[in-house]
């Protein structure tokens, strides 16, 4: 026999995943008219809780002296984006926390620097 907290429960997770889905995670990408493709990325979060019990009741059914409650909540935080030009794949932070973070960003384009002068060599 099943519950009626089951049910309680099954509707709100119905509910979340039709709220969240893939495109929530990784954006749809835009073209931008130099070609380059950007791509948003947001970091998702949610909680849920369910709660019920049976309550005394004149009634004789049972089904009626079961009370019940759930609830969700979902958070959305972009983190960056994707940005691909010319077949280079860089990752720009909507933040940056700290110096590190942004030495981490400048690698890449320092290691493509020389990489292109040793080419010329």
């Amino acid at each position: 026999m099943e519950q009626p907290i089951q049910g309680l429960m099954k509707t709100t997770m119905e509910n979340i995943k039709e709220m969240i889905d893939v495109n929530t995670v990784i954006g749809d990408p835009v073209e931008t008219p130099d070609g380059t493709v950007i791509i948003p990325i947001s970091k998702v979060g949610f909680a849920f809780i369910s709660g019920g019990g049976d309550v005394k009741s004149d009634d004789t059914d049972p089904s009626k002296s079961f009370t019940g409650g759930s609830g969700a909540g979902v958070s959305v935080h972009p983190v960056g984006f994707l940005s691909i030009n010319q077949g280079q794949l860089r990752m720009v932070p909507v933040n940056f926390n700290t110096a590190v973070d942004r030495l981490i960003d400048l690698i890449p384009r320092f290691i493509d620097k020389i990489e292109k002068r040793s080419d010329k060599v």
